[in-house]
């Protein structure tokens, strides 16, 4: 609106020239005009009959001209204001000072704390799946078993070499101290058992490939194997969907950590002073962030990191934030709009924005002094968001006008619209991003 008010202030001037200007051409065409009419003055009836029907179109498009400007002079510059008239209705707010709390709005996606996908390490058949599709799995919850005969068999068969050769071992031991054997023989037996022991061990990490388990909590997706399916230690997995087998790229399975859940959202490179000065030691941000465009969905939460650097094709910094996700409503990629809280503006002049004026020379308010005229009152915006500006230059207690300043100039008189004066900002309305 103080844009559309300023460019009205700037058309009233220059009609205000126009009128001036053609005033004084008007009376210079009088001037000139005035010697040629003293021939009408001898027209009769009949000369002014034939001289009407002769230029009767011009006539009456002379008079529709003359009509039309008068209509817009008195719409423009009404009686009253020409006459110095009636004070101007308006309504005003006494400012004050309070604290407003510096806000950074950005957009971005809900991304998961942890994604892991489930491959096998080793090239096997699936033998039994132990979740379904979608299914909430904890840490260490066995989700798949592959065919581990021929695992089992290696490690049990190299576990009774190693339970062997520990006894061999053993029994040097004992013989060494009879003198039976020499020291070079205990020595050979102790490798022999080590090595044994090893070899049993790297059979027994072999047998646990067959059994997947999940590496955090999460949410299982779509499990793209089958009883029967041969997984490869690649990332293609081969599933059965009917009697033709087809093979797939991807995972077995995809498990997603939800609960908390992260949002990742970028901030402007002028920003990001904002948000660095005015950071408290190690004290993370808070920030509040909607779901969805029906701004039913928000929740609160915390800002794990600020990237270190500025990305330079997007002028801006990447920022991640955590925000509990209880009831397992928001899943990753979900549009986000993040309300970012940087710091607190301290004891500032807050004001409808409405209430300034942008004006040719800059912006300005207009101050109601105790006699009910108005001053126009040059001020410095440094922030404003929905509806709310912080402004200095001027004091507290100052009583501005917020609405009729159309046609107000210095000295105008003015008097309230209500008997009751607003408050000087909605305290309910927090401002947010646009640092200027």
């Amino acid at each position: 609106m103080s844009k559309i008010e300023s460019s009205l202030d700037q058309l009233f001037a220059k009609l205000v020239q126009i009128k001036d200007t053609g005033k004084a051409r008007l009376c210079a065409l009088w001037q000139k005009l005035s010697p040629h009419m003293h021939p009408l003055k001898k027209m009769n009836y009949a000369d002014t009959k034939v001289f009407v029907i002769r230029f009767k179109w011009r006539i009456l498009l002379l008079l529709i001209v003359l009509y039309a400007g008068s209509k817009a002079y008195e719409y423009y510059f009404p009686a009253a204001a020409k006459k110095g008239g009636g004070p101007q209705t308006i309504t005003s707010i006494v400012v004050e000072k309070k604290d407003i709390p510096l806000i950074i709005e950005a957009t971005g996606t809900t991304v998961s704390n942890s994604i892991v996908d489930i491959r096998p390490m080793v090239t096997n058949t699936v033998a039994k799946i132990h979740i379904k599709d979608g299914q909430e799995v904890k840490e260490g919850q066995l989700l798949f078993t592959l065919d581990d005969r021929n695992d089992k068999a290696n490690y049990e068969r190299l576990k009774a070499l190693a339970d062997d050769a520990q006894k061999q071992y053993l029994r040097a031991k004992e013989l060494v101290e009879k003198n039976f054997i020499s020291k070079a023989g205990l020595e050979t037996s102790f490798a022999n058992a080590k090595s044994a022991a090893s070899a049993a061990r790297s059979a027994e990490v072999q047998l646990s490939f067959d059994s997947i388990r999940s590496p955090i909590n999460g949410r299982a997706g779509i499990i793209n194997v089958f009883p029967g399916s041969l997984v490869q230690a690649s990332n293609i997995v081969s599933t059965a969907t009917n009697s033709t087998a087809t093979s797939s790229v991807g995972s077995m399975v995809t498990i997603t950590q939800l609960n908390p859940i992260n949002v990742q959202f970028v901030i402007p490179e002028k920003d990001i002073p904002i948000i660095l000065e005015n950071r408290q030691g190690d004290a993370p941000l808070n920030v509040k962030v909607t779901i969805g465009n029906t701004g039913k969905n928000t929740y609160e939460g915390q800002v794990l990191v600020i990237d270190n650097q500025v990305d330079p094709l997007i002028a801006a910094v990447r920022v991640k934030a955590q925000i509990p996700n209880e009831k397992l409503e928001i899943l990753p990629g979900q549009f986000a709009r993040v309300s970012l809280f940087a710091n607190t503006l301290k004891d500032v002049i807050a004001v409808p924005t409405q209430a300034v004026v942008i004006g040719p020379n800059g912006r300005l308010v207009y101050v109601v002094d105790k006699d009910d005229k108005v001053t126009a009152k040059p001020v410095k915006v440094s922030y404003e968001y929905q509806g709310i500006s912080v402004i200095t230059d001027i004091n507290s207690g100052d009583r501005i006008v917020v609405e009729g300043k159309q046609n107000l100039r210095n000295g105008s008189k003015v008097r309230e619209a209500k008997s009751s004066k607003s408050e000087a900002a909605p305290a309910d309305k927090t401002p947010s991003t646009e640092q200027k």
